[in-house]
């Protein structure tokens, strides 16, 4: 394995395809604490990190612990020091580095970065770094909005990085606002998202997931048991690949992934609302949504009592959400979800004709170990005049890029029949 000192004109040492090696720059924000976990998770998944500590980190992260958990000395002052090789190591772990993830950034931290001052060896190795920079800025709701600091992002965003977050949640002041770092697990789809490159960037996404909820009485609803977590891994995937990503989400207890707009509904008709709001703009809509096929015909206004007795609930049907994007959004790449426990691949290939989808992606849900509220997924792609699609059980993570591939590559298609054709 290479190490820092001797990691020379970008390493040699084979490695497998997948992996990368990652240049964590932390800077001296409370969000720091999140760095641990962030190496521990890109490690998990077979990555290289080596870190690089602002002046004023080790206020708030201990090096010890980082060199522990990656393995490696940390970075810090020097800048200027030589490697073994005689070259200079700001330069040799540049040429290291497949990816530049700083983690937390501070305002101060984004605007050297932006206007190109090295004064330590984090900003100096950026400088010097020619690839991927994923930035996942960290700050109060108050600076994050000061017109400065939005013309710093605005700058490194114009350069090609990849700002994750801030999100909403609840700072350090102890208030509630737009300012925190994005999860680790954000990052790390991120930071993964740059072997593909921005392959959506320019694209409008729209993604929905969860379940919807029906009133039966103010009390009382038809519902499923949908968490919403394949579509907002969805969501989360398109929008680090470049996508400006708009996910209508039904009630579920998920954060918002980084750098998503969220619109959050409750029934079928709230949801055709938000989606025949946006469709239109799309240049792909992906139906993750467990839509309820039924409502009650009528509602309650009181609460239903036992006492009283009910001999039927009587339903009519929602709308049909998927079908309606032939007319709302004919020009985009359609994508409906069938969760299905009998004759799997019989009601998927149906869905795919009748809903004039351009790919249905079914699951058994049959099954334990996959689908709902479960942290993995196995799916088959459906398309018209292709073969099915396996993809093995994996993390919904991990899942949500496989599919986008395949979605990313349509949309690549249609642009080069675009071209050929001379539109």
């Amino acid at each position: 394995m290479i190490g820092p000192d001797d990691a020379a004109a970008g390493g040699s040492t084979p490695r497998p395809r997948e992996t990368l090696r990652v240049l964590l720059g932390v800077s001296g924000g409370i969000a720091a604490f999140k760095a641990p976990d962030l190496i521990r998770r890109l490690r998990e998944r077979g990555h290289e990190v080596r870190v690089a500590l602002t002046r004023s980190a080790p206020s708030f992260v201990a090096p010890l612990t980082l060199e522990v958990l990656s393995g490696h000395p940390v970075y810090r002052e020097g800048y200027l020091r030589v490697n073994d090789s005689g070259e200079e190591l700001h330069l040799s772990v540049a040429c290291w580095a497949d990816v530049l993830c700083v983690a937390p950034a501070t305002c101060n931290t984004l605007a050297r970065l932006a206007l190109g001052l090295c004064d330590d060896f984090l900003t100096t190795t950026a400088l010097a770094f020619g690839g991927p920079l994923v930035i996942a800025p960290a700050m109060d709701s108050v600076m994050w909005h000061q017109p400065a600091v939005q013309r710093n992002v605005e700058t490194l965003r114009r350069r090609g990085a990849r700002l994750i977050g801030p999100v909403v949640g609840r700072l350090a002041s102890g208030k509630t606002g737009i300012g925190r770092m994005a999860e680790p697990g954000d990052l790390v789809l991120a930071i993964e998202a740059t072997r593909r490159g921005r392959d959506l960037l320019g694209r409008t996404i729209v993604v929905t997931a969860g379940p919807t909820r029906e009133p039966l009485d103010p009390v009382r609803y038809l519902s499923n048991r949908s968490t919403g977590r394949m579509g907002f891994a969805l969501a989360a995937e398109a929008a680090a690949r470049g996508a400006r990503t708009l996910l209508v989400s039904g009630p579920v207890e998920l954060e918002t992934p980084a750098g998503v707009e969220r619109i959050d509904v409750t029934t079928a008709e709230d949801m055709q609302t938000a989606v025949s709001r946006w469709a239109p703009e799309a240049d792909l809509v992906i139906m993750s949504a467990a839509v309820a096929d039924f409502r009650p015909k009528t509602v309650s206004r009181s609460k239903l009592k036992k006492r009283a007795g009910l001999e039927r609930i009587e339903l009519t049907p929602t709308p049909d959400i998927l079908s309606s994007l032939v007319r709302l959004a004919p020009a985009a790449v359609r994508v409906g979800f069938a969760a299905e426990t009998d004759h799997v691949e019989r009601e998927a290939l149906a869905k795919l004709e009748t809903k004039s989808a351009h790919f249905v992606v079914a699951n058994d849900v049959s099954r334990s170990d996959i689908g709902i509220a479960s942290e993995e997924n196995e799916v088959t792609v459906f398309a018209p005049g292709r073969q099915p699609l396996l993809l093995k059980r994996q993390p919904k993570r991990r899942l949500a890029g496989r599919l986008l591939d395949l979605f990313a590559e349509e949309l690549a298609g249609r642009d080069r029949g675009a071209v050929a054709a001379g539109r």
